[in-house]
Parts: structure tokens; C-alpha cells; sequence
């Protein structure tokens, strides 16, 4: 099994290519990696599918941040996350 590593909610957004999907990014607190999930919205409707502050995420599912601006991004969301928030918050 992969070691797991702790990624912080960093940017949320709406699909352009399809209705519905909403798309949730975690990332490392340096910012260099990260995780992508997408869901629908209608899942939101229920109490089973919460966007938490942070998730566990598999080493082997992480991607790298290839450029340095949203490597900078995604550090600065990640702290802020991380210091307001627990890893279990629903946000």
C-alpha cells in the first residue's frame, strides 16, 4: 500500500466541458503536489458526499504542479486551509 500524504483543499470550480461536475483540487502544503476529483453536483444534495478541508491522498495519486505560479497558488491555499481549518471540516 502507499504511503498516504495529507493534501488540503485548495481550489474548487465548475466544469466548462460538462453540466453539473463540479471539480475539487487538493493539493501538498508546498504547493508542488496534487490531487483532482471531480463530482457531480446532484451528490452535493445528499449528507454523504462532504467536501472536507483536507484528504488523505495515496503518494502514487498525487501529479506534480508543473509551473511555478500555481505552485505558489496552491501553497498559499493550502496553508490558509490548513491554519483555519481542521482536516475533517466540512468547507
Amino acid at each position: 500500500m502507499a504511503n498516504e500524504v495529507r493534501t488540503w483543499l485548495v481550489e474548487r470550480t465548475y466544469s466548462d466541458d460538462e453540466q453539473n461536475i463540479i471539480i475539487l483540487v487538493y493539493a501538498t502544503p508546498d504547493g508542488t503536489r496534487y490531487h483532482r476529483k471531480e463530482r457531480s453536483l446532484t451528490s452535493f444534495e445528499s449528507d454523504v458526499r462532504d467536501t472536507y478541508a483536507a484528504v488523505d491522498v495515496p503518494e502514487d495519486e498525487l501529479g506534480r504542479v508543473a509551473d511555478e505560479e500555481t505552485r505558489e497558488s496552491y501553497a498559499a491555499a493550502a496553508t490558509e486551509m490548513a491554519e483555519s481549518h481542521k482536516p475533517t471540516d466540512t468547507v
